[in-house]
């Protein structure tokens, strides 16, 4: 009989703790439902496949990535809300996993000129309720207060 390693033990339970189980269990259900390899997953996850290895095997305790966890739980979102799946279907699903977590997790910076700013802001509020809220913010932002009554149609003064 194979006495446990008392490392792993520790993983397990802190792993359950985190992710609700181990990641092992819940990983190989998961390359069950959708029809996939253990390299595939590590693939959809974005995670390299000695990392995913790791984890499954409680050799690591946690994915360090926040990404990655948003994309395991979305693909234990989709396991729970369906059957079993054709494969071409499966395989829709986990590219659109791969995709759309990606994507949401790029940082992109736009200028916005003041013109559009504060076309924007006059189309969500009226001239008065534009001024209320910039004497509401003026204690905690002088410029938001500035911007906003210069959406009003006024000047601060």
């Amino acid at each position: 009989m194979a006495v446990a390693d008392p490392e792993v033990e520790r993983n397990l339970a802190a792993q359950a703790q985190l992710y609700g189980e181990p990641l092992g269990p819940l990983l190989r259900r998961l390359c069950e439902h959708f029809g996939i390899t253990q390299a595939r997953m590590a693939e959809v996850l974005g995670l390299s496949a000695p990392m995913l290895s790791q984890l499954m095997s409680a050799r690591r305790v946690k994915i360090g990535n926040p990404a990655v966890v948003a994309r395991l739980q979305h693909l234990v979102d989709l396991a729970r809300s369906g059957g079993t799946l054709p494969a071409e279907a499966a395989e829709e699903q986990l590219r659109e996993v791969q995709e759309a977590e990606r994507t949401l997790t790029s940082t992109r910076v736009t200028a916005v000129d003041a013109s559009t700013l504060l076309g924007g802001l006059r189309s969500l509020a009226s001239p008065d309720q534009l001024r209320a809220s910039a004497q509401a913010v003026a204690p905690i932002s002088t410029a938001l207060a500035d911007v906003l009554d210069k959406a009003a149609g006024g000047r601060r003064g």
